[in-house]
């Protein structure tokens, strides 16, 4: 098969030929307000490193920008600075609200879009509105602070700063003439019907690795301070020297002419300390300088010298109504006497090859507003990465040329994990309200990237096993705010699902990556074993679990009843987990017999994990209703089953495996092995579907759940009056909203609403909600077991869709009812061309210059279908990308 331009980028790069993944968008979009920068005694990330201190503060772990990209190690980043002639700052960055400002949390207060990405970002395209009136950031916070949890969150639309189309759409571009020849081309639309005025000042600089105190910077690599320098002039550019240390010369070309003629500025990366703190600079040319220089008319702040660590080009222009000025500039290791002439030619080559990848990727029986959907998904997805880099040791004891930490950080956050020292490029959930990894998201973001890149997907997945990412102790870091919190094990099935993906699409099964994962996991199962499982009954207790507020009580706290809690959803992971790491141990016995004995463990504890959750064990089932609950154990012994119906009963039905027929017979010792075990202790068996009982093209299964039990669960959850939502599976059964689940402890009722849209607690910082909306890396699993029961029961099981009716579904076709309704979130509706994802935002729905671009957000309200919560968290919900990869045709478990 003949590979396309892109497809031959990546495959250079895996066979180390090219590094064309050197330079991306690895640029955050907030380092402000993070774990990082926060050296405070009490741990109040927003307060110690605010907003206002961004543009004058030098960061010390990374950095962030408008737009922008850098190379691997953020040794070199560029991004673009506006001013509109009214804001009171310059827009080097994105506003949003901290989470103590936010009635729902932290939230970016700004419309930008991620438009196109490939994967070694050949070519890259995002769009940002900027207004033409002056920001309204004080009113933005005012507004929200004085808003309760159960009013709406006041947007910047709200505002009515984008009335009679007042803004700019700035369009930002980047194309690679080689892998480190980098373009950059900035378009600025009037929208408006009249002319405005807008200063484009393109921007380059360096991370910060000179001011901490070390000889040679906080990276032994860094020898010395980089320097960004003036070089030369010429009739049709300017350029620009850029040394540093570590990267050799290259040369900043920015287009120029002598009607459009930019002024190059210079300062250095460095703290304004005279602003911040009222201390003497001892650099007179600090951060902030352009600001200072452009909206203050401050001359001086600039360095005469026209060298430093930070330089601009400085464009100002009239903008015309309707017209655009398009600017250009280019990165290259080679001074050149004639940049542009070519500029325009390797960007229509890029954007050739980027359609000629996603046409040869994606299946052809799409939709165009399907194809449309799902490339914005992998955009948002590829611009989504960022350098990740976090000492802890370092962080925890300071840096020489700083202020050291007091003693009481030193036994705070993240002191545990003093082994941790990450510098990666990682896929993170968004990068403002989330710039930081969080693992379980992860995991989920590695199915849709595995379509585009497998390599990148698999090293994603590896890196957390790492034992520079991993405890000693086997624990996975969840992410920044609190390592040591537990998030659902679904790295096994990632990792399952990864290698059967690439499988499929390459020929090719990768058994090096699945066999390393492998041990890796198992210092992680046996973590959980021993950490979760405070009886040792095979009931875990897991904690929080990654789902917020989806329990009566905070899981991640002490009980105010004391005891503990037998959680149905935690136990449900571990059986989860184990039939993972059974199915990962068969395949890798395939080659190798000695993983049988693995495969057979994992067997054993499935079974003892099902039996504890039957009625015959601890009875999280509840025979009654028909329906898994957690169970709270007092201190005085009493057990009390939470009557919660949320996706806590809903987790059960995760743990289902089918076996091929032929794997019995080619792995004997496991069959004798399983077979001894099931005859030895035949009660184990008796709650899940026999692995001797052949189903629909003779498969056996593996499961939590009897059939009756499976259609039993079914019948909640394929109800519209309790899961079933026009637009996926809700988090909370809707019979809560009439009738909400009380208990009464110590005087306090603790209460749980059907609530379809945004929390009204502020139960971790008031932006996550389960009680109620859809969010769709559960549904995604849902629908993976629904066919796999299919793959055993096959057109014999039929069940009511929905529950109460006469339309009998096998669940090959609930799953894909499902997954329809997920994707429908997106489609524009036949009769009036609106998206269910927007609500009743009317510009997004009607406006030619907003209906077209995509957000994914963090989840959706479980009546409308509208997005909620982080407005870019392209990362799990851009599974999408998935579901409508497959929505084309038929499928099967492992497509």
């Amino acid at each position: 098969m003949t590979l396309t331009a892109e497809q031959q980028r990546l495959e250079d790069h895996r066979l180390v030929k090219a590094n064309w993944r050197e330079w991306g968008p690895y640029l955050s979009e907030r380092a402000w307000g993070t774990v990082r920068e926060d050296y405070s005694p009490s741990g109040d990330a927003w307060h110690y490193f605010p907003h206002s201190h961004a543009s004058s503060r030098a960061y010390r772990w990374n950095e962030d920008g408008l737009c922008g990209i850098s190379d691997r190690n953020q040794y070199v980043c560029l991004a673009l600075a506006l001013w509109n002639g009214k804001d009171s700052l310059l827009k080097e960055r994105l506003f949003g609200l901290t989470g103590p400002q936010g009635n729902h949390g932290e939230d970016v207060k700004e419309y930008y879009f991620y438009l196109d990405n490939t994967p070694t970002h050949s070519y890259m395209k995002m769009l940002y509105k900027y207004p033409q009136a002056p920001f309204p950031y004080q009113q933005l916070v005012n507004e929200n602070y004085q808003r309760g949890y159960n009013d709406f969150e006041y947007e910047l639309m709200d505002t009515g700063i984008f009335d009679d189309n007042r803004y700019f759409d700035v369009e930002v571009e980047y194309a690679k003439g080689a892998e480190d020849d980098i373009l950059m081309r900035i378009s600025v639309t009037n929208r408006g019907d009249e002319a405005a005025e807008c200063h484009v000042l393109p921007t380059l600089w360096f991370r910060n690795t000179w001011s901490w105190g070390y000889p040679h910077g906080p990276m032994h690599d860094v020898n010395g301070k980089p320097i960004v320098a003036s070089y030369k002039d010429t009739p049709t550019h300017k350029v620009a020297e850029v040394l540093h240390p570590a990267m050799g010369i290259k040369y900043w070309h920015v287009e120029s002419s002598d009607s459009d003629a930019p002024e190059m500025l210079f300062t250095d990366n460095e703290t304004n300390v005279a602003w911040l703190y009222q201390q003497k600079n001892e650099n007179p040319y600090v951060k902030d300088a352009f600001h200072r220089y452009v909206i203050q008319q401050e001359k001086s702040a600039i360095n005469p010298a026209q060298t430093g660590t930070k330089a601009a080009a400085y464009f100002h222009a009239e903008i015309p109504a309707g017209e655009t000025i398009t600017y250009r500039l280019r990165l290259c290791p080679a001074d050149q006497d004639a940049p542009f002439s070519d500029f325009d030619d390797i960007f229509s080559t890029r954007i050739s090859e980027a359609d000629a990848f996603y046409d040869t990727l994606q299946n052809p029986a799409l939709s165009p507003a399907e194809k449309a959907i799902q490339r914005q998904a992998f955009a948002g997805m590829l611009w989504s990465k960022q350098l990740y880099y976090y000492d802890v040791p370092q962080w925890l004891e300071g840096d020489p040329g700083t202020i050291p930490p007091s003693d009481m950080r030193k036994r705070g956050r993240n002191a545990e994990w003093a082994h941790l020292n990450n510098f990666d490029v990682i896929s993170m959930p968004d990068k403002w309200e989330y710039p930081w990894y969080a693992t379980w998201d992860l995991a989920f973001h590695c199915i849709a990237l595995v379509l585009i890149d497998p390599d990148f997907a698999k090293r994603q997945l590896t890196l957390i096993t790492r034992e520079w990412y991993m405890h000693p102790n086997g624990q996975i870091p969840a992410y920044e705010w609190n390592f040591s919190d537990v998030n659902p094990p679904v790295h096994a099935w990632a990792a399952w699902r990864v290698y059967k993906i690439e499988e499929r699409q390459t020929g090719k099964a990768d058994r090096e990556f699945l066999e390393g994962i492998f041990h890796k996991l198992l210092l992680n199962f046996t973590w959980w074993v021993n950490r979760k499982d405070a009886d040792g009954n095979n009931v875990f207790q897991g904690g929080f679990l990654g789902m917020d507020n989806v329990s009566v009580f905070d899981r991640s706290r002490e009980l105010p009843t004391g005891g503990h809690i037998d959680q149905s959803d935690g136990t449900a992971w571990m059986a989860f987990y184990c039939l993972e790491m059974l199915r990962i141990a068969l395949e890798l016995a395939r080659e190798n017999p000695v993983y049988q004995d693995s495969a057979t463990k994992f067997f054993e504890h499935f079974l003892r994990i099902s039996y504890a959750m039957s009625d015959k064990g601890i009875a999280l089932w509840d025979e009654e209703d028909g329906f898994f609950y957690d169970v709270l154990h007092l201190p005085d012994h009493q057990v009390m089953p939470l009557k919660v119906r949320s996706m806590v009963g809903l987790l059960p039905l995760l743990a289902v495996e089918t076996l091929e027929p032929e794997l019995m017979e080619q792995l004997p010792e496991f069959d004798r092995r399983a077979h001894w075990f099931l005859n030895h202790s035949p009660h184990f068996g008796d709650n899940v579907a026999s692995i001797d009982v052949p189903g629909a093209g003779k498969h056996r299964l593996m499961t939590n759940l009897s059939k009756e039990k499976l259609v039993r669960v079914l019948g909640y959850m394929l109800d519209e009056d309790e899961f079933l939502s026009p637009y996926g599976i809700r988090s909370l059964s809707k019979i809560h909203l009439n009738q909400p689940y009380e208990l009464r402890v110590n005087g306090q009722t603790h209460t749980v609403r059907y609530l379809p849209a945004e929390s009204d607690n502020g139960m971790f910082g008031g932006n996550s909600n389960w009680r109620g909306p859809i969010w769709f890396p559960i549904n995604f699993l849902i629908i993976e077991a629904l066919q796999k029961f299919h793959h055993y029961y096959g057109d014999d099981l039929k069940v009511a869709f929905p529950t109460g009716s006469d339309n009998m579904l096998t669940l090959d076709e609930v799953a894909a009812e499902i997954s329809r309704r997920l994707i429908s979130i997106f489609i524009p509706l036949e009769e009036t061309g609106a998206r269910p994802v927007y609500g009743g935002n009317a510009t997004f729905h009607n406006d030619p210059h907003w209906r077209e671009h995509i957000l994914f957000y963090e989840y959706f309200n479980g009546d409308d279908g509208a997005g909620l919560g982080a407005s870019h968290q392209t990362g799990w919900t851009g599974l999408v990308a998935k579901l409508i990869q497959q929505s084309g045709g038929a499928t099967d478990e492992d497509d």
